[in-house]
């Protein structure tokens, strides 16, 4: 299975938004409620999308494409922890249900890593849901690990993310 990474682009908004949509409602089934899942909408997070792109110039944002179809992303950047003021951070990755276990998501977590690292950062940090257990194998996997900070946010309740961190 060949797999490219490449810049994620404006014309994409729509199809990374079916993606990032796809992959909320696998990964956060039983975590985030089933009512905010089904609520996801793939033009508002299209259009959203569009408005980070021109919004947040120094986030980078990158898709894995198989057969001409974007069945992941990730964006990255420096860290927007006010302690982690040089590390590098991981805003989000995800891929679709269909090629999880498939070597998509090490493939993505690999390039986000090197990219970073090339980047000048030492350190490279993450959020997870505490619950996604899932998302923390792979990330510990990966050679993230917990670092002990936790934060509580609300996706349709109140959850916990933890913070992962590695450094390089």
């Amino acid at each position: 299975m060949e797999i490219i990474i490449r810049k994620l682009l404006p014309e994409n908004a729509y199809e990374r938004a079916s993606c990032h949509v796809s992959a909320w409602r696998s990964a956060y089934k039983g975590i985030v409620p089933d009512e905010y899942l089904n609520n996801l909408s793939i033009e508002k997070r299209a259009e959203k999308f569009k408005q980070k792109l021109q919004e947040f110039k120094d986030v980078l944002y990158y898709c894995a494409v198989y057969e001409n179809r974007i069945i992941g992303f990730f964006d990255m950047g420096k860290s927007c922890d006010e302690d982690k003021p040089n590390t590098g951070e991981i805003y989000a990755i995800y891929s679709i249900e269909e090629f999880w276990s498939k070597g998509v998501g090490r493939q993505m977590m690999d390039y986000a890593i090197d990219t970073l690292k090339h980047m000048g950062y030492n350190e490279i940090v993450l959020w997870v849901l505490e619950e996604n257990s899932r998302a923390r194998r792979f990330y510990e996997k990966c050679g993230f690990s917990f670092d002990g900070t936790k934060k509580e946010i609300t996706i349709g309740k109140p959850l916990i993310e933890i913070r992962y961190a590695i450094n390089l």
